[in-house]
């Protein structure tokens, strides 16, 4: 049901029950921030709308009429009412904004999102985060379906339905166990022969996959894969331990390659892994609340450097070659000859031994 033209508006009951309680348009103006005269229009429109004087008006201030008093009452519960509804928003809100639901692919879980979340519990202590793991398909199929307020991918492209932006840049990388073949390799691997070896890959649908696929599309595509495996652990545990070459993020190698546990292979220059990282929302929305400044944080991350492609496998490097000029040996002093014994006094002979 409409309501009657003749009921004014919340602003102007708040100014008739401020004027009913301090006794003066002046100082009820002072109160709410408006000047004298805007008020004073305003009491006067009020009093046109409703069709009867409110206000009965001296010298010495404005106190209500009969039929004022009656509106002031009406009006006090109306305003009453408003701000409870007020205050039920505003609760509403905070719990909204008190919780954020996240969901990133493993790349994004391990090796990007704690700082993140760190750097968003300084900013925001009393926002609760849900963060949850899936392959790049599984993400954009949460966020579409409202299971998550802001989702995180890998892949070339932003998942149909969705809206994104890039927040990383990351390179994939071909590694082997140090006893492997093509750890010694010192040619760059071709596209073609990269696409001939099974490898050891992770699932369909992961972002990962996606874009190895991609890239070795020119060259007659992947070949079907010797093992499928659906974490990034288990990725570098089947690679430490000869399983075949592995296909990962670089920056889920750097301990194992430092160490020399996995060895990097190098890549040809015609073979392009490097891949954006995407935050993603559903299209037509704006991210708000804590999703809103998360995203922000990841904005203001500086992006990292691609890290440059090996043109030869690493190796130890080899032991210092001798200096071939020859060290002048040190001066040798002459010996000393001992001492002669002098001859015994001549009448006198060594006794003999019987």
């Amino acid at each position: 049901m409409a309501l009657s033209p003749h009921v004014p508006e919340l602003g102007a009951l708040e100014l008739l029950l401020a004027v009913a309680r301090l006794g003066s348009v002046g100082r009820a103006a002072a109160e709410l921030g408006v000047s004298q005269p805007t008020a004073s229009a305003r009491i006067k429109g009020m009093e046109r709308q409703i069709g009867v004087p409110l206000l009965d008006r001296s010298p010495r201030g404005s106190t209500p009429t009969g039929a004022g008093r009656l509106v002031v009452e009406w009006a006090r519960q109306v305003v009453e009412a408003a701000q409870a509804l007020d205050a039920g928003i505003d609760a509403l809100r905070e719990r909204r904004d008190a919780k954020l639901r996240v969901v990133a692919s493993l790349t994004v879980a391990e090796y990007l999102m704690p700082g993140w979340l760190l750097g968003l519990a300084e900013a925001s202590p009393g926002t609760a985060v849900t963060l949850r793991t899936a392959n790049s398909a599984e993400v954009a199929g949460h966020v579409l379906a409202g299971e998550a307020d802001l989702g995180f991918v890998e892949g070339p492209a932003t998942p149909p339905g969705l809206a994104g932006a890039v927040v990383a840049a990351d390179r994939l990388v071909v590694v082997v166990a140090p006893g492997h073949q093509w750890a010694r390799r010192r040619t760059p691997l071709t596209g073609a022969e990269l696409a001939a070896v099974p490898l050891v890959l992770r699932e369909p649908g992961s972002g990962t996959r996606e874009v190895l696929e991609t890239a070795l599309r020119p060259f007659g595509g992947a070949a079907r894969p010797r093992l499928e495996l659906a974490s990034t652990t288990a990725l570098k545990a089947a690679a430490m331990t000869g399983a075949g070459p592995v296909c990962l993020s670089e920056l889920a190698v750097v301990e194992e390659l430092a160490t020399r546990r996995l060895v990097e292979v190098p890549l040809a220059e015609g073979l392009d892994l490097r891949r954006p990282l995407r935050a993603v929302w559903p299209a037509g929305q704006r991210p708000t609340g804590p999703a809103r400044e998360l995203l922000g944080l990841t904005r203001r991350t500086p992006a990292r450097k691609p890290v440059p492609k090996l043109t030869r496998a690493p190796a130890l490097k080899p032991a210092p070659k001798p200096d071939p000029t020859p060290t002048p040996k040190p001066a040798r002093t002459p010996d000393r000859k001992p001492a002669r014994k002098p001859d015994r006094k001549p009448g006198k002979s060594a006794p003999e031994k019987t």
